[in-house]
């Protein structure tokens, strides 16, 4: 199976999306950058809950192989309605969700715009509050395809570089070349400032002290992506959250710490309320 799935129109928009197993209704949420997809993020996650969830993972309104319409206003307002969307088609009232990076943002709207339709959330390696943008978020935004560009800025993700294989650069790469991708990638990802520091702004303290939602927040102590400060901030003014820090670990989480990560989210999306 590659990054193809099935699909199905939410919100006005064609998406693609997998689904396996059955259960309590689990949406998994990708991150953002050149040559990304629910399938790239989430292919080896899935198998994980699968025996005891309904996992769904969509590629997100203008990512992945959910085509990019012009004449849009791409924000955080139009991605949660999108993931409605998908649940609506679905027929899914209410699901917990798990989010990577900018699909943990994704997430934090969905708590915040429409929590009765969220049971729990779990925010990987989340942007909250405002940092400086990072070189990895920065070469998001300027990368031009080519496999010697996409193995640079993979680089930039785990803490431990072996993770960065020939096989992921390619498949990465390829995704990332099909014509018009990074035009439109650069459509949805805050453009460098000219000159100086670039701010990156995540939802402010006073927007994530209103999440009634438990959550989970995890982090890689060594990301150099989205800062560690960022899990933090988010476990220290969500009212009913918890964090765990993976040393070892830099923005791949899931990846980086799979066995860990699956037994921790397994135990937190299992506990009755």
């Amino acid at each position: 199976m590659s990054g193809h799935g099935k699909q199905l129109l939410a919100a006005g928009h064609v998406t693609n999306y997998h689904e396996s197993g059955k259960g309590q209704p689990l949406f998994l949420l990708h991150g953002s950058g050149p040559g990304v997809s629910g399938w790239s993020n989430w292919a080896k996650t899935m198998p994980a809950f699968s025996d005891n969830w309904r996992v769904i993972v969509p590629d997100i309104a203008g990512f992945g192989f959910t085509p990019y319409q012009d004449g849009l206003k791409y924000d955080i307002k139009l991605w949660v309605s999108h993931i409605l969307g998908v649940m609506d088609a679905l027929d899914i009232s209410k699901a917990s969700f798990v989010g990577n990076s900018f699909g943990g943002a994704v997430a934090i709207g969905l708590a915040l715009f429409a929590p009765d339709r969220v049971d729990r959330i779990v925010l990987l390696g989340t942007p909250a509050g405002d940092f400086p943008q990072t070189p990895g978020l920065r070469g998001a935004y300027t990368y031009e395809p080519s496999m010697e560009n996409m193995r640079e800025l993979m680089e930039l993700f785990p803490h431990d570089q072996k993770l960065v294989t020939d096989e992921l650069v390619k498949s990465r790469y390829e995704a990332s070349a099909r014509p018009g991708a990074q035009e439109g990638l650069r459509k949805l990802l805050p453009a460098p400032a000219k000159e100086g520091v670039t701010v990156v702004k995540g939802f402010p303290a006073t927007a994530l002290a209103k999440i009634n939602v438990p959550t989970l927040v995890v982090h890689g102590r060594e990301d150099r992506v989205v800062p560690p400060e960022c899990g933090l901030l988010i476990a220290n003014t969500v009212p009913n959250a918890d964090l765990h820090l993976f040393g070892n670990c830099g923005h791949w989480v899931q990846t980086e710490q799979a066995a860990r990560f699956v037994s921790l989210v397994r135990e937190f999306l299992s506990e009755q309320p």
